[in-house]
């Protein structure tokens, strides 16, 4: 008779008295008594998996080996998912498969009609299998160039038809090029971890471009013919006119591709040559990242946990276009966030939905500017604001006077470095007393690519590279290089991290704000005062391996 798996959790360690309280909940609900045992977190997925093994005779796969891929392509992604199971191999005739259901035996008899063989199964988490099962049906997914060679040797081009999206584009059936070709742009740009694509028309013919951790790199060239047929699918995928191609068009689209939901915003413009196409990709997983992962130095994080708290005045985060500004706020506003707290964003556009956070998308069209929201946010009483972007003095007037009155505003402003920030709001005729009195301090960042760590290059530094990343170590240490490999698509890096910038406005630094003093001066007087300049950030992640001298060169500026 078999053992209950109730009994053999509580030999694992599962109190008596847990398990009574899931089995009454049995009784009311109904359901699975493993099931409810990790919805009440009183056992993991892994300590079930362990009793399941017991009680059923089954082994537990920490690993799924070497798996054989055309062996597991054959089972349709959407029945492996449903039923979560993933063939992996044969074994002296029997084929061995990875499941988080072993008592389906309709899925047994399935997997023994389909592969003419015995089956034996092996017990994993779900999240595992469903992750592998998009895994190998992602790489299996033709290459974007795989697909127009095909429909250049077909000698195919006629435009696509419209139809509902299928909920996971690895699941796509359709045969039609144009749609299997935008399907497979989206699915190999999140494979390679791209935040846009760029499709650009010219003369006699169309280029493709990917932006991955910054940097553009092409990706193929397609047939001019194609053109219009591409940009009526992306038309048609993201809710525009397809009539229209006189005037620029923004939309969106929200796509799942391998378990992956990406929101994708979508930009066209009419140049000379056609329509230029941009779709931008938010992936929702790496939307929110922690302070403490996104790249701050240990004394940078200490004073910026510190600013985040206080009850009232502005912290501003400067940079160009891209430079992690949204990412670092978002950061802090999650950190900061309570039910007792009342945060209220004011955003253009809302990249990211922020549980237990109001967020307002500005609209020119109604006039629902920046400033104007901004009032209308003050009669909400919130304890915290976000300004996505201070444009023009009256936003920064607003701000300055919410800051004055007991609120916590965060805001970005579009400037080189943190001293500038200061020159910026004098220049938006707001007074030097206002902003010695509302800003607490003042954050520049830039984005740094991070070496692969599988095939950077250990050499030791020069004196003339010492210089540049203004570095007084006498003796040359060792740092690392570029080079490239299949992990990083050749390119020598893998993600990307944040260098910062941080001025703190204390008495000495008011003072000299107050006497309407030179960007050049404040930066002088905060780098006395220990502030590390943006290079100086830079340089200490050349040391510790993380990027390149190259890297830290290219985002940031040598003062003179």
């Amino acid at each position: 008779m078999r053992r209950l798996i109730g009994e053999i959790l509580v030999e694992s360690g599962l109190s008596p008295e847990r398990l009574k309280k899931a089995l009454d909940l049995q009784k009311k609900r109904g359901g699975r008594i493993g099931t409810l045992l990790i919805r009440l977190n009183f056992v993991s997925e892994d300590e079930l998996l362990k009793a399941l093994g017991v009680q059923l005779g089954l082994p537990v796969l920490a690993d799924f080996g070497e798996i054989d891929r055309e062996l597991a392509l054959k089972l349709p992604i959407t029945y492996a998912k449903k039923a979560v199971v993933l063939p992996l191999r044969r074994e002296n005739g029997t084929v061995l498969a990875a499941t988080a259901e072993p008592l389906s035996l309709a899925t047994v008899d399935d997997l023994r009609v389909l592969f003419h063989a015995d089956i034996a199964l092996g017990l994993a988490s779900g999240e595992k299998i469903l992750d592998t099962v998009n895994r190998l049906h992602s790489e299996e997914m033709n290459k974007a160039e795989d697909t127009v060679q095909q429909m250049e040797d077909d000698d195919l081009s006629f435009l696509a038809a419209e139809l509902e999206e299928p909920t996971d584009l690895l699941e796509v059936t359709d045969d039609a090029p144009i749609i299997r070709l935008v399907n497979s742009l989206l699915s190999q740009a999140i494979r390679e971890r791209a935040s846009d694509i760029h499709i650009e028309p010219f003369e006699k013919d169309l280029v493709a471009r990917f932006r991955i951790d910054g940097i553009l790199y092409n990706i193929l060239t397609i047939q001019k013919r194609y053109q219009a047929s591409i940009a009526s699918r992306v038309k048609i995928m993201s809710g525009l006119n397809i009539a229209e191609k006189r005037l620029p068009q923004d939309g969106g689209m929200r796509i799942k591709i391998g378990g992956k939901d990406v929101d994708v915003r979508v930009s066209i413009v009419p140049i000379s040559f056609g329509e230029r196409i941009v779709l931008r990709l938010l992936y929702r997983e790496s939307a929110m990242l922690p302070l403490e992962q996104i790249g701050f130095s240990r004394g940078n994080l200490d004073h910026f946990n510190q600013l985040i708290t206080r009850p009232h005045g502005i912290i501003l985060v400067t940079g160009p276009t891209g430079s992690g500004k949204t990412t670092t706020l978002y950061a802090s506003l999650s950190k900061i966030n309570s039910p007792d707290k009342n945060i209220i964003t004011i955003e253009d556009p809302i990249e990211y939905q922020l549980k237990g956070i109001g967020q307002i998308q500005v609209n020119a069209k109604i006039n629902l500017t920046f400033a104007a929201g901004l009032r209308s946010v003050l009669r909400q009483d919130p304890d915290v604001i976000l300004v996505g972007e201070i444009r023009d003095g009256e936003t920064a007037e607003i701000a300055i006077q919410a800051a004055l009155t007991g609120h916590l505003v965060f805001s970005t402003l579009h400037t080189n470095d943190a001293a500038g920030a200061v020159t910026r709001l004098i220049d938006m005729k707001i007074e030097p007393f206002l902003i010695s009195s509302s800003v607490m301090a003042i954050l520049a960042q830039r984005l740094v690519r991070v070496l692969c760590k599988e095939c950077r290059e250990p050499y030791e530094i020069t004196p003339a590279e010492m210089e540049e990343l203004e570095l007084n170590t006498s003796t040359g240490a060792t740092v690392y290089r570029a080079r490239g490999c299949e992990n990083c698509f050749n390119t020598g890096y893998l993600g990307r991290k944040a260098i910062y910038e941080l001025l703190l406005v204390d008495d000495e630094i008011r003072q000299l704000i107050m006497k309407n003093t030179d960007a050049a001066t404040i930066r002088a007087a905060a780098m006395q005062r220990g502030m590390r300049t943006l290079r100086q950030d830079g340089a200490d992640n050349v040391l510790q391996g993380v990027t390149s001298i190259e890297e830290v060169v290219r985002v940031t500026q040598r003062e003179v």
